[in-house]
């Protein structure tokens, strides 16, 4: 079935497979991701749906100024920036593509823990400058550790796969889900969570419950040293109480893959004095908030947001 009245708008650059899975299912494509903002918004006004990442917040005030609106997807599973009781209130479907990238971001903290374990990144650095040291390199293996899932939806169900061949105790804490403890993972409360594991990873959503969810409060339940894994959202830990962690040895080292210093957009870092602490902390592994982007992963999420972006507007 073909639907040629509806226009949908790139607001952003995505995989070209998702314009071509639109316009096969019979909608126009028009691509503004290549306006500035302002004209961008203006366009806005001449489709009946859109296809986001982070460029600008989709806020109260664009939902009511934009009731036209049929349907927003967003790339990737992320919702933070996207008003969603405003968009419900004025009958705007949001739809997402959380599998499209969960594979991605499982492998990419599994990265992230073995190059903490191992030293990684200092070891490459000290071989290209002709350092060539062994015991002072003796790593950790992740055989026989017990690893915290903290967020145990699309990416955390995905991690626990991947470490499953790893010899390791999984335990998994999610607030809004329950009852899926098998034989890879075993559901626990927080507490149990935060008192036996080697590892914490967060895989959590960004809302206003969760920002500085690693705060001296979740610290002070910790039964030992850990290492913290994030691959969600940077602002999920307050800055200084990682850096504290750090320097008191409660956290062994820490693999970020974001950083509570992110634009909004996610497409730099705003440079400060509490960043550059960070960035000379030689028990962090970075990456710039790339765990979900495989050539792979473009390809699921594309195929992800047509499929729901089809089923919803086929229905108006």
């Amino acid at each position: 079935m073909r639907h040629p009245k509806y226009r949908i708008g790139l607001v952003d650059s995505v995989h070209h497979s998702c314009r071509e899975g639109l316009e096969a299912a019979g909608f126009e494509v028009v691509e503004i991701h290549h306006l500035n903002d302002n004209d961008t918004r203006k366009a806005i006004r001449n489709v009946d749906g859109i296809v986001v990442r982070s460029r600008f917040p989709f806020d109260r005030q664009f939902m009511q100024e934009n009731q036209h609106l049929q349907c927003i997807g967003r790339w990737g599973s992320g919702l933070e920036n996207i008003d969603l009781d405003a968009a419900a209130d004025h009958g705007i479907a949001v739809v997402n593509a959380p599998e499209g990238n969960r594979q991605a971001v499982a492998e990419h903290a599994l990265l992230l823990l073995l190059s903490l374990l191992r030293y990684m990144p200092r070891i490459d650095q000290d071989v290209r400058r002709g350092v060539w040291k062994r015991e002072a390199n003796r790593g950790v293996e992740l055989s026989g550790k017990t690893v915290g899932i903290i967020g145990y939806g699309n990416t955390g169900s995905a991690f626990a796969k991947v470490l499953s061949g790893f010899d390791v105790e999984i335990l998994a804490y999610d607030k809004y889900r329950s009852g899926f403890s098998d034989d890879i993972v075993q559901e626990v409360p927080l507490n149990d969570v935060l008192q036996r594991a080697d590892i914490v990873s967060l895989h959590l959503p960004q809302t206003a419950e969760t920002k500085h969810y690693v705060n001296e409060e979740w610290l002070s339940m910790l039964q030992k040293p850990i290492y913290l894994l994030n691959t969600a959202r940077g602002n999920l830990i307050e800055p200084n109480t990682l850096l504290n962690a750090l320097e008191r040895k409660q956290i062994i080292g820490a693999g970020l893959d974001v950083l509570p210093f992110e634009s909004s957009s996610f497409e730099r870092v705003d440079h400060s004095a509490r960043l550059e602490s960070f960035l000379k902390h030689p028990n962090i592994v970075f990456s710039p908030h790339i765990a979900g982007w495989t050539h792979e992963a473009n390809k699921k999420m594309a195929h992800w947001l047509v499929k729901r972006m089809t089923s919803v507007l086929k229905n108006k």
